[in-house]
């Protein structure tokens, strides 16, 4: 699976962006899929999982109620819908897919991805 993230940029405080993971190559909706971050200086951390079934999801305690990770297996895309943002939210975000055999399993570590996109940069100003 070949993943393309986008939909970084640069917004204000408060403002929002919706980042965008397409997937090519492979049997996407056999995968879960997790979105993750790095700051500079930092490792890098889940910012929110999905299932392959997409019923279930799990976030970061820093985004929950302001993050909602998504996904469309007919169109092979996953999204990410960032409100409310805030500085420390600054970092370059990576999807990431692996296979998983129960429809209902998430992932929360990086290690635990096979595939990962190049990473999209979101800068939030105050």
């Amino acid at each position: 699976v070949q993943l393309q993230a986008s939909g970084g940029g640069l917004v204000q405080t408060g403002g929002y962006l919706r980042l965008s993971c397409a997937a090519s190559g492979g049997t996407f909706s056999y995968c879960a899929i997790g979105w993750f971050r790095q700051a500079p200086g930092k490792e890098r951390e889940l910012v929110a999982a999905i299932s392959k079934s997409g019923a279930n999801t799990a976030y970061a305690d820093s985004v929950k109620g302001r993050f909602t990770i998504s996904r469309d297996n007919a169109e092979n895309m996953v999204y990410l819908q960032m409100n409310s943002l805030r500085a420390e939210d600054t970092a370059v975000y990576y999807c990431a897919a692996r296979f998983a055999v129960y429809s209902g399993t998430y992932y929360d570590r990086p290690n635990e991805y096979d595939h990962w996109g190049q990473g999209t940069l979101v800068t939030v100003s105050s």
